[in-house]
């Protein structure tokens, strides 16, 4: 097993609070197995596990965004949670499904300067690139694969040649042992 993502649905989120889950994450830990999972509205929760887990690899999905963060208009409260995360160097993060929150059409540029502050803490080797396709294309017509792609190795003048190599795919190949 190279990995395990986990959603915590609305039924399993008490799991994260209430001593349900408490075994699993020292578990996790001691395995060496990576645990992925979306943090939106929950971070503080997860934030307490990654303090008490300092040996657990975690990977926050999405950059802490969540479709009802971008509808509320709570993106940058988003953010600045996430960034807490970074000083904790098992942590890392996925870049995933951020065309999904924008309010504007490709390149998104209502998300250049988050994705950046998101980067500039992380940086290239705890930052990772999604296409998030299980979202489906059909879902968010808006958006083509390719532009998927472009948007970070074509859109994002911060990101250096290197940078790009690490996010889109070096940088969680070698998270995930598969290097």
């Amino acid at each position: 097993m190279l990995g395990v993502r986990h959603t915590f649905n609305r039924l399993q989120t008490p799991w994260l609070t209430d001593g349900t889950a408490d075994w699993f994450w020292p578990a996790a830990a001691k395995a060496g197995i990576p645990v992925m999972t979306p943090t939106a509205g929950r971070a503080r929760d997860f934030l307490r596990i990654v303090e008490r887990n300092p040996d657990l690899i975690f990977i926050i999905d999405h950059m802490n965004l969540s479709d009802e963060t971008a509808r509320q208009g709570k993106i940058p409260e988003a953010i600045a949670e996430v960034v807490e995360f970074a000083k904790y160097p098992n942590v890392q993060v996925k870049m995933s499904s951020v065309p999904h929150k924008s309010s504007q059409p490709y390149p998104f540029r209502d998300l250049t300067d988050h994705i950046k502050r998101v980067f500039d803490v992380f940086g290239p080797r705890r930052s990772f690139w999604g296409t998030d396709l299980t979202a489906g294309i059909d879902r968010f017509p808006k958006l083509t694969y390719q532009q998927r792609i472009f948007h970070f190795t074509e859109e994002l003048p911060f990101l250096s040649e290197e940078d790009k190599d690490w996010i889109m795919g070096r940088a969680i190949m070698r998270r995930l042992g598969w290097t």
